[in-house]
C-alpha cells in the first residue's frame, strides 16, 4: 500500500480503482502531515477528523466491486467562504468567527458526490480581500518554500495545503487572481474557469459579477478532472453557462484531449505584461521558447491593461463588496457585544470596528465610488474600461487563430512578510496581469514554470470565453516543459 503525498490525483484515482492505494491510509498519512507542519504553515483553520471513517468507507467501496466515484476518496481543502453544511465557514473573519453553514455549496456537494473527502477548510484574506493572506484574521498562512514569504492571497491556505502535500487538490475563488496569484507563488497549478463555468451558489458573495470558484492541484490533468465533477450548470445560480460553442446541455470532457499537445497553434505573448530584465520576465521568454519547441507559434500581442485595468477592477469591486458586506451590521451574524447604550448606527460602526484594514479600505471605497457626484467620475467610468477591456481582447481573439496569451502571473516573485503591507498601491499592481481574465469573463490558468532563489515562478495562460478544455491542453503542454519540479522540503 502506498502513502506517497506526492502523487498527482489522476495518480491516486487510478491506484485506489486498483486497490494498489488505501484511501484510508492515504487520508492519515495526510492528516498526519497537517498535524506535523500545520501549525507552522496554517494552511487550515479548521480540520475533519471524520475524514478517516469516509475513507474507510470508500475502501469497503473498493472491495465490493462498487463505483468510487470520479475523485475515489481524493483529500481535499476548501477555502473558507465556500460554505460547507454543518461547519464553521468564517472568510477568516471575526465577524463570522461561529457562523456555522447551514448546507453544502454546489461545488461541495458536487465534490463528495463525485467521492472526494474534504479533509479541512483552508486559510484565506479575510473575506477574500487581500493577495498575501497576511489580512487573514486567524494570522497568515506561510509559503513552503520560504516560511519568510507570503504564499499569495487570498486564496492563500488553499495553495498553501496543495504545495505541502496537506491535500492533493483544493478549491479557491479568484476574484482578480487570488487562485492564480498563490498557485504562482507556492508552485503549483492554478485555474480560474469562464466565467460560470462552476457554480458560485454557497460561495459568500464579494464581487458577483466578476468571482468565480478555482481550482488548485499538482498537475493540469488533475485540474480537468475537478473540473468534470463540478463543473455545469446549476438551477441554484443563474451565471452558471452551457457550452456556448457546441449549444451542447452538458460540459465539455476537461481531459478528453489533455494530452494534444499544442503543434499548429498560435500563441500570444503579451510583451507589455513583463521586463525580460527580470527573473520573471526570463522565465516567460524561455516558456515562450518551450511553446515554440512543442509545435506552436508565438506571436507578439499588446493589450492595454496594466494601470487601467487594475484601477477599473479596484472601483468596480469596491463597490460590489460595499453592497455584499452591508449584510454583516453584528445583528444577523456577528460576536457578542452588549447592544444596550448605543444608537443604532453607533452600535454598527463598533461592531465593524473589528474588521481588518483591506475589508474597512474596500467598504470605504465602494461606498464612495458608486455614491451620488462620483459615480460619473469613478464608477461610470471603471463599466466603461471594463467593456474597453473586454473589446480589447475580443479583437486579439477575433480572427479565431489565436489560442491563447501567454504572461507572467505575477510580475515579482514572493516576496518577505511586512515588506508591502503598508502599501496598498503596490500591492494592487500585483494584480495586473490576473485581473483581465476577470474583468472580461476568460479562464486563465497558472503553471509552475521556474525557479529563482529557491522560489516559484508562475507563468499564466489566458484563453477565449468558454475555451477552457483547450486551454488545460495547452497548459498541460507547458507544465511538461517545467523547470520548477517536485514539492518544498519542509
Amino acid at each position: 500500500m502506498s502513502t506517497d503525498l506526492g502523487i498527482t490525483l489522476a495518480e491516486y484515482v487510478r491506484g485506489v480503482a486498483s486497490g494498489e492505494i488505501s484511501c484510508e491510509e492515504y487520508v492519515v498519512a495526510t492528516l498526519d502531515r497537517i498535524e506535523k507542519h500545520d501549525a507552522k504553515l496554517h494552511a487550515y483553520v479548521s480540520v475533519d477528523a471524520d475524514a478517516v471513517e469516509a475513507a474507510k468507507g470508500v475502501d469497503a467501496a473498493v472491495r465490493a466491486g462498487r463505483d468510487v466515484g470520479a475523485l475515489a476518496g481524493a483529500p481535499f481543502g476548501i477555502k473558507d467562504n465556500i460554505c460547507m453544511a454543518g461547519t464553521r465557514t468564517t472568510c477568516c473573519s471575526w465577524m463570522l468567527e461561529d457562523y456555522v453553514s447551514p448546507y453544502d455549496a454546489t461545488v461541495v456537494d458536487r465534490l463528495s458526490g463525485s467521492g472526494g473527502i474534504v479533509v479541512g477548510k483552508t486559510n484565506m484574506d479575510e473575506f477574500a480581500m487581500g493577495l498575501t493572506t497576511e489580512f487573514a484574521a486567524f494570522g497568515p498562512s506561510l509559503n513552503p518554500w520560504n516560511t519568510e514569504c507570503v504564499p499569495g492571497g487570498s486564496s492563500g491556505g488553499s495553495a498553501v495545503a496543495v504545495s505541502a502535500l496537506e491535500c492533493i487538490a483544493s478549491l479557491g475563488s479568484d476574484t482578480g487572481g487570488s487562485v492564480r496569484n498563490p498557485a504562482s507563488f507556492c508552485g503549483i497549478v492554478g485555474y480560474k474557469p469562464t466565467y460560470g463555468r462552476l457554480s458560485r451558489y454557497g460561495l459568500v458573495s464579494y464581487a458577483n459579477s466578476i468571482e468565480q470558484v478555482g481550482i488548485m492541484a499538482r498537475s493540469v490533468e488533475d485540474v480537468g478532472i475537478v473540473m468534470n465533477a463540478i463543473s455545469g450548470e446549476d438551477k441554484m445560480d443563474d451565471t452558471t453557462r452551457r457550452d456556448v460553442r457546441s449549444g451542447a446541455d452538458h460540459t465539455p470532457d476537461h481531459i478528453a484531449d489533455i494530452d494534444g499537445g499544442v503543434e499548429g497553434m498560435a500563441v500570444g505573448l503579451d510583451v507589455d505584461s513583463f521586463d525580460e530584465s527580470t527573473d520573471v520576465g526570463s522565465a516567460v521568454r524561455r516558456a515562450a521558447d518551450a511553446f515554440e519547441a512543442a509545435g506552436a507559434t508565438v506571436t507578439d500581442v499588446h493589450i492595454d491593461h496594466g494601470p487601467s485595468s487594475v484601477a477599473s477592477y479596484y472601483v468596480l469591486t469596491a463597490a460590489e463588496a460595499g453592497s455584499n458586506l452591508a449584510r454583516y451590521d453584528n445583528l444577523r451574524y456577528g460576536y457578542d457585544m452588549p447592544q444596550e447604550g448605543y444608537e443604532y448606527n453607533a452600535y454598527i460602526s463598533r461592531a465593524r470596528s473589528r474588521l481588518g484594514p483591506e475589508v474597512t479600505r474596500r467598504m470605504i471605497l465602494g461606498g464612495f465610488v458608486p455614491s451620488a457626484g462620483h459615480a460619473g467620475k469613478y464608477y461610470l467610468k471603471a463599466l466603461k474600461m471594463r467593456d474597453a477591456l473586454s473589446a480589447q481582447v475580443d479583437g486579439v481573439f477575433a480572427d479565431g487563430n489565436l489560442a491563447c496569451i501567454l504572461s507572467p502571473t505575477v510580475p515579482v516573485l514572493p516576496f518577505k512578510f511586512g515588506e508591502k503591507i503598508d502599501d496598498p498601491v503596490e500591492l494592487f499592481r500585483m494584480d495586473s496581469n490576473t485581473v483581465l481574465a476577470n474583468l472580461t469573463g476568460r479562464p486563465s490558468i497558472s503553471v509552475p514554470f521556474a525557479m529563482s532563489s529557491g522560489l516559484p515562478i508562475g507563468v499564466q495562460l489566458t484563453g477565449s470565453l468558454d475555451s477552457d478544455a483547450q486551454l488545460l491542453r495547452i497548459a498541460n503542454t507547458i507544465h511538461a516543459s517545467s523547470e520548477s519540479k517536485g514539492a518544498p522540503q519542509l
